[in-house]
């Protein structure tokens, strides 16, 4: 098999070769008639008389996949990244010039054909071609054609070369663009505006993670990558607008893998004069009818796994989903009450196999543990609501410490502390303080 280097060499030599013919290397435009999709679509099921007695010219194009020849008779194979279409080309079908092309073509090569449809006697659906139109050059060979692309890094680094070779990458991109505008349809019907907040913040907030952090040089201030829109949001909702979502990218600074992306797409929508069980419901009917959009269902496949999203939900608390799946693996009854225990729950850890978190009490002690014990488990139908317990609770020691100045902030810090959820216990502390300085500005004298 020739070396890489051997395969650049040979494509640069065809390439000048079309150059002393007078080829234009870099042709501005195509005029075709037809997508090879729109082909396939319209007439790839009609039978070979039919075929015949229309004579149904087209021009179109796309990249050589396959380039095959018996004799007089030699085959290309067409792509416009969604559909296939074989070539026939024939010496005597064509001008002489779009032959000699012909030969210098290589695998990955752009190009336009023109000629007219019809079925191989292997019933294959082809265009017998009249006219052959060179159009880009491919310098850099494909993947191999029978093992594809197997390795995931660059699967993942060169995105247009596992969209070139492997078909099903395209569908996934098509499956996330509907999802997409499925979700905004969903939004907009109920009146939500989808607003755009700052990607550059002088606070990382609205979350926990680490920040990227950049430099604005004209205002000579330190600015960070936003990790969520949540503040912004929520003062949209205090500026008067009841219902508002964004759709948008997010970046934290911390891990990567296939499924951890520092850069990723967050969906945050709000909604005045709500609870979370109206949002909760609400969710469920977005999520069954994005499925339906996108799928034509509302059950899911992915890999060996069948997900519904069919409403209503199961719901239960994050304690109850540990403690739920922790029995399942230990074949033995867990209680909440070992949840709650420090100790307890780091034993609990060690007997799952997850390595316990430092200086984590409370609910944040559960953090490990549920991520492990979930993690690929269930049908992806689950609300849980441990944060919306914890949060809830730190915001109702913080109303309570408003009415009750015995109370020291100590005390309420400690309670806080207990209950976790770290992002959430410093939000509401800063909010604290706050209204401590105001209220101490409005005393008299």
């Amino acid at each position: 098999m020739p070396q890489e280097h051997e395969l650049l060499a040979q494509r640069r030599a065809n390439m000048e070769a079309l150059a002393q013919l007078g080829v234009d290397l870099y042709p501005h435009e195509f005029d075709r008639t037809d997508t090879v999709h729109g082909l396939v679509t319209a007439h790839g099921e009609r039978a070979k008389e039919d075929l015949e007695a229309t004579r149904i010219e087209t021009k179109t194009c796309g990249r050589i996949l396959a380039i095959r020849s018996f004799g007089k008779a030699n085959f290309l194979v067409l792509s416009d990244g969604r559909a296939r279409i074989q070539v026939y080309i024939r010496q005597d079908s064509m001008p002489g010039l779009d032959f000699q092309v012909f030969k210098l073509l290589d695998l990955g090569d752009f190009v336009g054909v023109s000629g007219h449809l019809f079925r191989t006697k292997t019933n294959e659906f082809t265009i017998w071609a009249s006219g052959l139109t060179f159009l880009a050059k491919c310098l850099l060979p494909l993947p191999e054609k029978w093992h594809g692309l197997q390795d995931i890094e660059i699967r993942y680094r060169q995105r247009y070369l596992d969209l070139i070779v492997t078909p099903g990458t395209r569908r996934v991109f098509e499956a996330r663009s509907r999802t997409l505008a499925a979700i905004r349809d969903f939004l907009d019907a109920r009146g939500y505006l989808e607003v755009e907040t700052p990607m550059m913040q002088q606070v990382a907030g609205g979350a926990l993670a680490r920040p990227f952090v950049t430099h604005h040089n004209a205002l000579d201030m330190r600015l960070y990558l936003r990790i969520a829109p949540e503040l912004y949001l929520k003062r949209l909702l205090v500026g008067g607008m009841e219902r508002v979502y964004e759709i948008n990218r997010n970046f934290r600074n911390e891990g990567i893998s296939t499924q951890h992306n520092p850069e990723f797409t967050m969906l945050e929508f709000y909604q005045a004069y709500s609870n979370y069980l109206e949002l909760m419901d609400m969710t469920e009917l977005m999520l069954s009818e994005v499925a339906r959009k996108v799928t034509g269902g509302e059950d899911v496949t992915y890999g060996e796994t069948t997900i519904s999203f069919k409403a209503p939900f199961r719901r239960l608390s994050m304690r109850g989903a540990v403690c739920e799946e922790a029995a399942r693996r230990l074949g033995r009854e867990v209680t909440e009450a070992e949840l709650r225990d420090v100790g307890s729950a780091r034993a609990l850890s060690g007997q799952l196999g997850v390595e316990p978190a430092r200086r984590r009490v409370g609910q944040g002690a559960l953090r490990p543990v549920g991520r492990r014990t979930r993690a690929g488990h269930g049908s992806g139908q689950d609300h849980g609501r441990g944060v919306r317990d914890a949060v809830g609770s730190v915001a109702r020691a913080a109303d309570v410490r408003l009415r009750l100045p015995d109370r020291g902030l100590a005390s309420l810090q400690a309670e806080a502390g207990r209950l976790g959820h770290g992002g959430a216990v410093r939000a509401v502390r800063r909010r604290l303080r706050a209204r401590q300085r105001l209220q101490r500005t409005e005393r008299p004298g």
